[in-house]
Formats: C-alpha cells, structure tokens, sequence
C-alpha cells in the first residue's frame, strides 16, 4: 500500500477545478449582470433554475446529466461526430457537469456583489455616453471585483472536492476522470487509509483556506460599500 497522494488524480482535479472556474466566470458573470438588472417577470424562473444545483442531490442532477450526454442525444451524437468518443465518461463532459453543478457558487456572490456597486455611477457612466458593456467593465466589474473573485475560490474550491455528479457522469477512469474526491473513496475502498488520509488532509487545508479568504473578501466588500 502507499500512502502518497494520487498525483495524476491531483493534476487532473486541478486542471478541472481552474477550467471550471474560468467557464463560470465568462458564463456566470453576463448571467449575474442580468439578474442583476434585469426587471423580467420570468426573472424569478431563471433564479430558480440557476440556484437548483444547490438543492438538487448529485445523483439526480447525475442522472440527467448521463441522459444528455448519451450517444442517442442530440448533444451526444453531435460530439461523437466531432471526437470520435461519447461525451459522458470523458473529461470534456466532466467539464460541462462541473460548470452546471457549480454554477450557482458563481452566480449568486456575482450578483451580490453587481448589487452592491452605487446604482448612481453607473447612471453617471450612461450620462458621460458609455455603453453598457463598457460601463460594466470600466465601473461595475472593478467595484464589484472582490465579490466576483469569491465567487471564483468558491468555484475552484467546489470543484475541487466533487464526487457524486462526477462519479455518475465521469466513472472512474485513471488519468481521464478520476478526481482526487474518487481516489479517496478507492484508498477507502482498499483499506489504504494512509492515502485517504493524506488525500483528505490536503482537500481539507484547500477548503478552510477557500472559506477564510471569502470571508475576508466579503469583509472587505461590506466595508467599502
């Protein structure tokens, strides 16, 4: 037995964590600017949809996800076309799962955060002729900028410790899907509880570092505004 952490598992859960990440901050953040400002009666159902991750249990989310990722899905047969390989049991589609699974980590402190930022200079800003793409990255984003890089550790962090969505959509594929959460769960499996240990002392020191610095970040925000 050996007692290191699983280095290809690690590599692999980075990698996943920081495309994640860099997905939801381009996805997240024209979403978020829209709840934000947006007036829409079906606003509310967008809300909704964006925060059901949060409530939905990772294998029904799982379920469905293997169900469009399938080879007789539309998506599906369309990436088969394209790579050659199914969708589901690949790394591009722990990808996509990831970004629906952690979607809402990344909307929800963006948008508090755009809620945050004086409504009156953003006025100032369309007064002075800007448009709005420009006022959103010249006035909001800067003022809104600890909020959004919460958002972002939060993310990273989510991903990073992952297990039920990816297992189901994923599997267990050595240096394509496996994620450090799995090789924990296969070091348990096999009585390796050095590894496990080692792997689980290492998620632990990510996730509390994650929690203080968005704390501080929030701090920070509340402070300024």
């Amino acid at each position: 037995m050996t007692s290191a952490v699983d280095a290809a598992a690690l590599r692999l859960s980075l990698a996943l964590s920081a495309l994640t990440t860099l997905a939801l901050l381009l996805v997240g953040l024209p979403v978020a600017h829209w709840l934000t400002t947006s007036r829409r009666r079906f606003k509310v159902l967008v809300e909704a949809m964006v925060a059901l991750p949060l409530v939905l249990p990772p294998t029904v989310l799982g379920f469905y996800l293997i169900l469009a990722f399938s080879p007789r899905s539309p998506l599906g047969r369309l990436f088969v076309a394209l790579t050659g390989h199914t969708l589901a049991f690949s790394f591009e589609g722990l990808l996509l799962a990831s970004m629906l699974y952690s979607l809402p980590f990344a909307v929800q402190p963006f948008s508090a955060a755009l809620a945050r930022v004086d409504r009156t200079l953003v006025e100032a800003s369309y007064t002075l002729g800007e448009s709005r793409l420009s006022t959103f990255r010249r006035v909001s984003l800067p003022l809104a900028l600890p909020g959004v890089v919460a958002g972002a550790v939060l993310v990273f962090a989510h991903t990073l410790g992952e297990f039920g969505v990816v297992l189901m959509v994923g599997g267990n594929i050595p240096g394509a899907t496996r994620t450090l959460s799995i090789s924990i769960f296969d070091a348990v499996e096999q009585l390796d509880y050095g590894s496990a240990a080692r792997t689980s002392l290492l998620l632990l020191a990510v996730s509390f570092s994650v929690l203080v610095l968005t704390y501080a970040l929030q701090r920070r925000t509340l402070l300024g505004s």
